[in-house]
């Protein structure tokens, strides 16, 4: 197009300028590159966009084309099939090379097969770089294995290997070819039906990094203490951030190494990345049981229902969940306590909660809801697979003063610890109204589901 060497670099999940390996191979590679991001009608019609992270998305989108203005480029925006839609800029512009980041996914992994053939019949090569994980699946392997499937051993493989990638720099400049119609962000409502949720954050990289300055400056170094505390706010809440490459993972654990709270934190970063090579070693995680259990769930729908809808009797379960649908995220204590509930007191399928989790949050990421789904349903990772989740000790333990339950179900925010997390002992005189009786007695429930996995045999509950 223009007769100097050209590259196009295609945004995925790593919308951001910082410590992007893709952006800057691409820069050294071409004279000039288009910075393009194809809207994939393939996820927006087929049930997995949501409105939370469709106007994350476009803030994200909306911030990288500032970025990229910023540098003298543009963002080049379509919308269609990536494949199609990258093969035809390369022609277009005559481009040699089409860079991209690695995935996950079996969704990712079909369509860099799929890119790859596009790209090649338009007459240029792919460049695959490091994708989301700090370590990417299959660095690491466990002795005549594929793949870690449990966490502490790989835990220490990766803390041995966590260092190869610098972190880099933002480009200083990035040039456009001439004549390319960069072309205009929609609006949300073209892309997905429904509203967001009314406390939804902003979204894009500039937020981010500003969030990752306050975190490193003011949260970290109490993180170990206060992270599994419901009403604080002690932890990091990057993940939305993380999910659309806003933030490197990369660069975070190389901002929190070697100071206070550092390594507790890294390490759930670590837990990241476990997940990761868990979901590219077996891509039906999120339909497929990776370790059956013979499970026969139930299938009623008002049960699943008052969970949904914060309406179970059990606080600070209603609190995870009305959190959920009023911020697109939710505490990650309060996610185990509110899955566990779901699936080993009401007897629901845990695809049923990843599905609903993965409409309403922000963070909503195909490995890690549901790599952590199975861990809770004792479907996936956990070495411990028939551990329940005990809500009223969970609640006295994370929510001692009743702080979590105030802010989320005011219709007890009148009634004091520890009596707000058993509201059904109240004298009826003094019981909120407003607010439902238990729909299960989590010991009789708990029980039963226990019988049901150990075939009535030893129960193996913990005592969480």
């Amino acid at each position: 197009m223009t007769g100097v060497p050209i590259a196009v670099v295609l945004f995925t999940r790593d919308l951001r300028v910082h410590d992007n390996p893709a952006l800057v191979a691409a820069i050294a590679d071409a004279d000039r590159v288009v910075p393009l991001f194809v809207l994939d009608d393939a996820i927006l019609r087929g049930g997995y966009a949501a409105p939370n992270r469709v106007h994350l998305l476009l803030d994200a989108l909306a911030d990288l084309r500032a970025s990229l203005r910023a540098r003298g480029g543009d963002l080049v925006v379509r919308r269609g099939d990536p494949t199609r839609e990258t093969a035809a800029v390369v022609t277009a512009t005559g481009a040699t090379s089409v860079h991209v980041a690695a995935d996950v996914s079996g969704y990712a992994r079909r369509r860099a097969e799929r890119l790859e053939h596009a790209v090649a019949g338009a007459g240029a090569q792919l460049v695959t770089h490091p994708g989301p994980p700090i370590v990417a699946p299959g660095t690491v392997l466990p002795t005549g294995g594929d793949h870690f499937k449990v966490f502490t051993p790989y835990w220490r493989a990766w803390e041995r290997v966590r260092h190869r990638r610098a972190v880099l720099d933002a480009p200083t400049a990035v040039r456009l070819p001439d004549g390319v119609d960069p072309g205009d962000l929609p609006d949300a409502a073209t892309l997905v039906t429904g509203a967001p949720s009314p406390e939804l954050t902003r979204g894009g990289e500039v937020a981010a990094r500003d969030r990752l300055e306050r975190w490193v400056r003011d949260g970290l170094a109490d993180y170990d203490a206060r992270r599994d505390l419901c009403a604080v706010e002690g932890t990091s809440a990057l993940s939305p951030a993380l999910h659309f490459g806003c933030l490197s993972a990369t660069e975070v654990a190389a901002r929190c190494d070697g100071r206070p709270g550092g390594e507790p934190f890294v390490r759930q970063l670590a837990w990241r990345d476990f997940h990761h090579q868990v979901t590219a070693a077996f891509p039906a995680i999120a339909r497929t049981d990776y370790r059956p259990r013979g499970d026969h769930w139930d299938d009623d729908p008002a049960t699943f229902d008052a969970w949904a809808t914060g309406r179970t009797g059990y606080p600070i379960v209603d609190a995870a969940m009305r959190q959920l649908a009023a911020t697109g995220w939710m505490h990650n204590r309060a996610r185990m306590i509110a899955a566990s509930f779901l699936v080993k007191d009401l007897h629901h399928d845990w695809r049923r909660g990843a599905d609903h989790f993965a409409y309403w949050l922000a963070d909503g990421d195909i490995a890690q809801n549901s790599a952590n789904w199975q861990w809770i349903a004792g479907t996936g990772n956990d070495t411990r697979p028939n551990r329940v989740f005990n809500p009223l000790r969970q609640a006295e333990r994370f929510d001692p003063a009743g702080d979590y339950v105030h802010r989320w179900v005011p219709e007890l925010a009148a009634v004091p610890a520890p009596a707000v997390h058993r509201p059904w002992t109240l004298d009826p005189a003094g019981r909120p109204a407003a607010y439902p009786d238990r729909i299960v007695d989590h010991d009789v429930a708990a029980a039963a589901f226990l019988a049901r996995r150990t075939g009535g045999g030893e129960q193996q509950r913990l005592p969480l």
